[in-house]
């Protein structure tokens, strides 16, 4: 299905999303989360699909929301504040998806990453930033209220970083956002971060599709459950798992050879 605002090519185990609006830094436009959505869901129900690469066209990877589309938009003006509202909402509803995708994440961050952008690499398992990149939370600064966004960050980083970084508007070089905790690897350039990207994705892929989406789901539970029930959850995962892919994993170590679900790519 062609795309009016994304850029979605899929390579065997490995489903490719490119935000594509370079007119306007990638900025998030409601048909452009829409999109995204429709993508994530993509990815979610296909089983072949191991990996979200995130990206965006242009040498930017998001610049955030789209401020001329809230401009002219009658909440603005002053009227139509439910439907704005139910807008803003999906985008939160979009976040709660990819973060709840049973797959491998991966973002790859060139140029800025702002507001919304923030957002996308909130939830992301494996951020990449090339090292020239600018990442941050403008909304207070235009008078508008990071809203989705705001839960995911201080999850991501923590309470006291997301108070200081959310509330003020801060813009972070690549350097800062890897010691606060919203990137994981810095790119000396774009072909560093496509190969910093493969090996991210590889990575992924040497691990078993089932074991992956239960170890998120359980470092997700054991964000917001108490310890004891997170514990005997994690018990009952763990014997799923050794009669069940864990079978052919450790036969396959025994035997020094990969196990069946190791794949490979060789280009982003």
């Amino acid at each position: 299905m062609p795309h009016e605002t994304l850029i979605v090519e899929r390579d065997g185990p490995v489903l490719k999303i490119i935000l594509n609006r370079p007119d306007t830094r990638n900025a998030l436009s409601p048909t452009m989360v829409r999109e995204l959505s429709e993508a994530v869901a993509e990815a979610r129900d296909d089983a072949e699909v191991r990996a979200l690469v995130l990206m965006g066209a242009g040498g930017t990877f998001c610049a955030g929301g789209d401020l001329k589309g809230m401009q002219d938009s009658d909440a603005a003006r002053g009227g139509g504040l439910a439907a704005i509202a139910a807008s803003n909402r999906r985008f939160g509803a979009l976040l709660e998806m990819a973060d709840a995708l049973p797959k491998a994440v991966i973002a790859l961050v060139e140029g800025a990453a702002m507001g919304g952008g923030v957002g996308l690499i909130a939830i992301a398992d494996w951020v990449i930033a090339e090292k020239a990149a600018q990442i941050g939370t403008p909304e207070v600064t235009v008078g508008i209220v990071p809203a989705q966004i705001t839960p995911f960050v201080v999850r991501r980083i923590g309470y006291g970083q997301a108070r200081r970084l959310a509330t003020y508007g801060l813009r972070l070089d690549a350097g800062e956002a890897q010691r606060v905790g919203l990137v994981h690897e810095i790119a000396d350039g774009r072909d560093d971060l496509r190969a910093r990207g493969v090996a991210a994705v590889n990575q992924c892929l040497r691990c078993a599709p089932q074991a992956v989406a239960e170890t998120k789901r359980l470092v997700r539970a054991s964000l917001s459950e108490p310890l004891g029930p997170v514990l005997d959850e994690a018990s009952k995962m763990f014997a799923a798992a050794l009669a069940g892919e864990a079978r052919e994993g450790i036969r396959a170590f025994i035997e020094k050879r990969k196990p069946a679900w190791n794949q490979k790519i060789e280009k982003l």
